[in-house]
């Protein structure tokens, strides 16, 4: 079968012909509908082969939709043929956090070497994927695969970033969205859904930032070294009671801060590697700075619901598997207006 791998630190990933996998005991193996792409591929083929974390090649791909096409011995709750997403932050299942459905915060995770899909265990971006536990799929019904795949990640990201500020985020509140690509795009429609608050949107891309009011935002400003001043400007000098940077990276960090109002929450989503001072008189009082990752096996299963009442829509362009390494360069030069979806049996 084709795959899209990355197979040699430094270079670009490859299409490749590996061997068809089968479901050992327990496991499923989907027929890969759709696969998403992500910046955290290129995050990670950007590390250097020291202290590289994962074995090589990898096949790529942590966002992942398909249908049932076996069961491993023992594998129960899916037949053959059901259409189903991929929940790709894998644990252990057995600690105190796995038992709540939160695996994205497994305790045990590092320690027994257990990867996500596409990011140390092979991934969606092949025309067969193995899924190790039937508790890590979520049926999405007659929901459209290429529309719903990235909801596994660009959807149930910015869903849970979102949940943990839902008391902050009452009507006439104010979130601020740094980066309305694959992530905030969606995480605007989230607060549109969720929220009575007013949104306001920030990107270097007047693509992006038309994206972002067409999807919802109520207001859209250029991300430089201006647009906190403009944030502070549309609230009255006040600032945003939640800011979320699906960017992340140093002047994005710094302008999330400089957004924030007093008993604030700013929340890092984006790995651009921007860190934030926190310390009494650096922000504002009892301002409050996270970086979560990724969501709970249960918020994944209410973004799919969301999907269902029509409430998200993700904008995607999508791509061959054969044309999965333009689609990264696409990805990496900022040309993808929304997310990339790869179609491996397409």
């Amino acid at each position: 079968m084709k795959a899209v791998q990355y197979r040699t630190v430094g270079a670009a990933p490859e299409v490749v012909e590996i061997p068809e996998p089968e479901p050992g005991p327990g496991q499923i193996l989907l027929k890969v509908s759709a696969a998403g792409v992500c910046h955290s591929d290129i995050a990670v083929m950007s590390w250097p082969a020291e202290g590289f974390p994962y074995e090589l090649p990898l096949t790529l791909g942590h966002e992942g939709v398909g249908t049932v096409a076996a069961l491993g011995d023992g594998a129960q709750g899916f037949s053959v043929g059901d259409s189903v997403a991929v929940y790709g932050p894998w644990g252990c299942g057995t600690c105190v956090n796995c038992a709540q459905g939160r695996e994205n915060y497994c305790l045990r995770a590092a320690e027994l070497g257990i990867n996500p899909p596409g990011l140390g265990s092979p991934g969606a971006m092949a025309e067969y994927m193995i899924v190790d536990d039937a508790r890590h799929l979520t049926p999405i019904g007659d929901l459209d695969p290429v529309k719903t795949v990235s909801l596994t990640d660009a959807g149930l990201t910015p869903y849970h970033a979102i949940k943990r500020s839902l008391p902050k985020l009452v009507p006439g509140a104010t979130a601020v969205v740094i980066g309305a690509g694959g992530l905030g795009h969606v995480g605007i429609q989230l607060l549109r859904a969720l929220t009575a608050v007013r949104v306001i949107a920030l990107d270097v891309s007047e693509e992006k930032l038309a994206l972002a009011r067409s999807v919802g935002a109520h207001e859209t400003v250029v991300s430089d070294e201006n647009a906190a001043a403009r944030v502070r400007e549309l609230t009255g000098g006040v600032g945003a009671e939640v800011v979320l940077d699906f960017v992340g990276a140093p002047p994005t960090v710094k302008t999330a801060g400089e957004s924030a109002s007093i008993d604030s929450d700013v929340t890092i989503v984006g790995i651009g590697g921007g860190t934030l001072p926190v310390g009494f008189g650096v922000l504002p009082f009892s301002t409050t700075v996270t970086a979560p990752y990724w969501g709970t096996r249960r918020e994944l299963a209410e973004v799919i619901e969301l999907a269902h009442a029509g409430a998200v829509d993700v904008h995607v362009e999508t791509y061959s598997i054969d044309e999965a390494p333009l689609a990264y360069e696409r990805l990496h030069a900022g040309k993808i207006n929304g997310r990339a979806v790869i179609l491996p049996n397409g």
